[in-house]
């Protein structure tokens, strides 16, 4: 079956796991894109921006990356300077992204990819860290 589903992933993510798992629980296989291997050109991502209509310091990631190093925290920076340092660093675009026909959303935590997935659960899921999100029937646990 072919997805119109994409999920921009690091494999070395947790949260991108689980929403890896949970594209997956709903009987989905997406189009993985390992972005620190296979980044999204500078058009591709500044579309994934608009799309999911958030600022683009919103989708900086800080923990574990040269966010600091780089100033990237001085508000007086452009979003296109900032979207140029997601370019030269790709490991500052905050993770997953998922792009599915219902929407395209930053998911952190992993459950906001619930509200994109066109097709339902299939059964439980339990996060890697024990969390039960979606019960037997396939319901979000909320």
């Amino acid at each position: 079956m072919s997805s119109e589903i994409t999920i921009y992933h690091n494999p070395a993510c947790g949260t991108s796991r689980n929403t890896l798992g949970l594209i997956r629980n709903s009987g989905e296989e997406p189009r993985v894109v390992e972005y620190l291997r296979t980044p999204p050109t500078r058009d591709e991502l500044v579309g994934l921006i608009a799309r999911m209509g958030i600022p683009v310091r919103d989708l900086l990631r800080k923990k574990g990356t040269p966010y600091a190093d780089l100033g990237l925290d001085n508000m007086a920076l452009t979003d296109d300077q900032l979207i140029d340092a997601m370019m030269a660093h790709p490991i500052l675009i905050n993770r997953p992204i998922v792009v599915t026909p219902l929407g395209v959303k930053l998911c952190r935590p992993s459950e906001l990819v619930l509200d994109i997935l066109p097709q339902p659960q299939k059964g439980a899921f339990t996060k890697e860290d024990g969390e039960q999100v979606v019960d037997g029937q396939g319901k979000r646990i909320l």
